[in-house]
């Protein structure tokens, strides 16, 4: 069985755990280096009351997964939130993602956001099969990203109207 509970400092570890298990396997992030658990708590403080986390647990407390939405990007508009999701590698498919987002879209809509925004590497196919599963329609491209380690990829924008 899995729980959906708002993420705290506490999470942070786990948090950065799973970023960094992510990060190493490669192909589905933008994110190339490493993350702290102080890196994960500096990114939960960054927009207090414009941003939701929530973590994934089983029945022993051992964090699964997590997403957070938060204001966008600059090329979005005030009423819409980005949204990051990632679960422990090996432990997709089990309901980690669904039971996120359950909790994140209400987090969005008692926010006040009127559309939640996924930007999604290219090569991601499981990111993108996600996002679809959600309902996220396709609705633009950025070509030729540049990541921090100097890789380029397209990203694929997929937009849910709540």
């Amino acid at each position: 069985m899995i729980q959906v509970v708002k993420a705290g400092k506490l999470h942070a570890s786990a948090m950065a755990e799973i970023l960094n298990e992510v990060i190493a396997a490669g192909g589905t992030t933008a994110l190339t280096t490493p993350v702290t658990s102080d890196d994960i708590a500096a990114w939960m403080s960054r927009s207090p009351g414009q941003s939701a986390w929530h973590v994934a647990e089983d029945t022993a407390g051992t964090v699964l997964g997590f997403q957070w939405i938060e204001p966008g990007e600059d090329y979005l508009p005030r009423e819409a939130a980005e949204i990051a999701t990632f679960a422990r590698p090996g432990h997709t498919g089990l309901g980690i993602g669904s039971a996120l987002f359950q909790a994140t879209r209400k987090a969005a809509k008692d926010l006040g956001y009127a559309w939640i925004n996924a930007n999604i590497r290219a090569d991601n196919t499981g990111g993108l099969a996600y996002y679809q599963s959600r309902g996220f329609e396709d609705y633009g491209r950025i070509g030729g990203y540049r990541m921090a380690n100097g890789q380029t990829v397209d990203k694929v924008l997929k937009r849910l109207d709540l």
